[in-house]
């Protein structure tokens, strides 16, 4: 059978469009107001799980090792995996691109003329834009996830990785079920809504000729696939259709089923404040003679997408030590304020910001690695410890120094300004001849009122700088 399919372009938003996408956010106080109140339910909910500090710290460490242990040896146990899934029945697939990954999937689903795919939760979905993909060839792509079957119905993007529709209100989601899903009466009661929404997917389930989930953690050694959720509708996926598909990026793999407690801890109990979660599926193979469930194809697709980038660089490879629990955003004082959707990203926050670049390049992403704080909050609550404001200033120098010969990073220099550049290494200058340094500052604070009124970026948000009217040598000079 062909597996032609139409070409998909992604449709993230441009980083330029950054400043303005935050403006409308800060200057919505019903928003603002939302976001805040979710945040902090979940630092409290997380705060309630790690009462012992030395227990945190120490879980924390042996966490940030496991993913140090294993990143540092993931070529074999890429190797590994893929000998351990081929021989369990499993069919493994490589993407380097999200267009090679969608190839794959279109594919697959082609071979068996697939007409309705029913998705669990993945991010990493959500990375190459499958349900455009598959909208593109005629396949129609569900999500069942609530989070995301409610983002999916509003023709939006998630605004956080664990929970996609935290921007929306009961009443917005209430409208929309109204106005999108046929014969449902308004309600804004919680528990009917959610009722609607199970009965619509139960249907579907039933119907799926494609089963799609992501993959939490991929262990080398059983070749088992990992997948944690809580509402169950990932094991309906992954169950319930002839065909299951996972897709995961290349560093969600461990090499032992023994580094898998400690990591599942970690990520329970920082993004959702849960001790454990609901359902915890391990899957090593496609329906075995005398089963009365489970798929009978199953596929697994590792998608690269910049991720060896990353792992080429030895400071880098930390963003891949992520375990995708959302902590980092909810501590963040700007993702606080802005919500997910001002990035124009697939992974917002915090940790979108490290990991993005190398997905779509400086060029795209130059900009996010500003809109930080350096509070450090994001570094101090990561389950892994990831340096993540160490990381944001390696980006930030990567995407302003000068371009060269051998950059780290795709689109490296793609910030940088000669003009700026030229600006600052003119006053490092000055500022090295005390002689020259006085006569500068002398001059300025004569003829401030030259100073323009727009000062690029600087005045967007704030007043233009202008120099005192007298220095400070001058003042202590009339004191006496």
């Amino acid at each position: 059978m062909s597996t032609q399919h139409t070409e998909h372009a992604l449709n993230f938003m441009p980083s330029e469009g950054f400043r303005a996408r935050s403006k409308t956010v800060v200057e919505n106080p019903f928003l603002r107001q939302s976001f805040r109140g979710a945040m902090d339910f979940l630092i409290n909910k997380r705060i309630s799980q790690f009462p012992d500090p030395e227990e945190l710290e120490s879980l924390r460490t042996l966490g940030e090792h496991i993913r140090q242990y294993n990143l540092g040896k993931l070529p074999e146990l890429l190797v590994q995996l893929e000998s351990k899934l081929t021989a369990n029945g499993v069919q493994v697939h490589w993407a380097e691109t999200p267009e090679e990954a969608n190839a794959i999937i279109l594919g697959i689903c082609q071979q068996h003329s697939a007409k309705l795919m029913v998705k669990g939760k993945s991010m990493v979905s959500e990375e190459i834009e499958l349900n455009h993909a598959c909208a593109a060839v005629g396949i129609d792509a569900m999500e069942s996830d609530m989070g995301e079957y409610i983002v999916q119905l509003a023709d939006e993007k998630p605004s956080h990785i664990i929970m996609p529709a935290i921007h929306k209100t009961k009443e917005e989601i209430a409208k929309l079920f109204h106005d999108k899903v046929p014969g449902v009466d308004y309600t804004d009661n919680v528990d009917a809504l959610i009722q609607i929404g199970r009965k619509v997917l139960r249907e579907k389930f039933l119907e799926a000729d494609i089963g799609l989930s992501g993959v939490n953690f991929a262990v080398a050694e059983t070749g088992t696939l990992c997948l944690v959720e809580n509402e169950g509708n990932g094991r309906m996926c992954t169950t319930a259709p002839p065909v299951h598909i996972a897709i995961t990026g290349i560093e969600k793999i461990v090499e032992k089923l023994d580094h898998i407690p400690p990591l599942l801890s970690l990520l329970t109990r920082s993004a959702t404040g849960q001790n454990i979660s609901t359902y915890f599926n391990m899957i090593s193979s496609p329906r075995k003679p005398g089963e009365k469930d489970g798929p009978n194809e199953v596929h697994l697709v590792l998608l690269d997408n910049g991720r060896s980038q990353a792992f080429a660089d030895e400071q880098m490879r930390k963003t891949l030590q992520c375990i995708r629990c959302g902590a980092c955003m909810n501590h963040c004082p700007v993702y606080t304020r802005i919500g997910g959707h001002a990035y124009g990203t697939t992974y917002p926050g915090p940790i979108g910001k490290i990991i993005s670049p190398h997905m779509l390049g400086l060029e795209a992403t130059a900009t996010m690695a500003t809109a930080s704080s350096l509070c450090g909050a994001c570094g101090e609550v990561c389950p892994v410890k990831i340096p993540i404001p160490e990381l944001l200033m390696r980006l930030r120098e990567e995407s302003f120094t000068a371009p060269h010969a051998n950059p780290a990073m795709r689109g490296q220099g793609a910030g940088y300004s000669a003009l700026i550049t030229g600006i600052w290494r003119g006053w490092a200058f000055v500022y090295r001849s005390p002689w020259l340094y006085r006569t500068v500052t002398w001059l300025g604070s004569r003829f401030g009122w030259l100073m323009p009124s727009k000062q690029g970026p600087w005045t967007t948000v704030r007043v233009p700088l202008k120099p005192a009217p007298k220095r400070l040598r001058d003042m202590l000079k009339e004191r006496g």
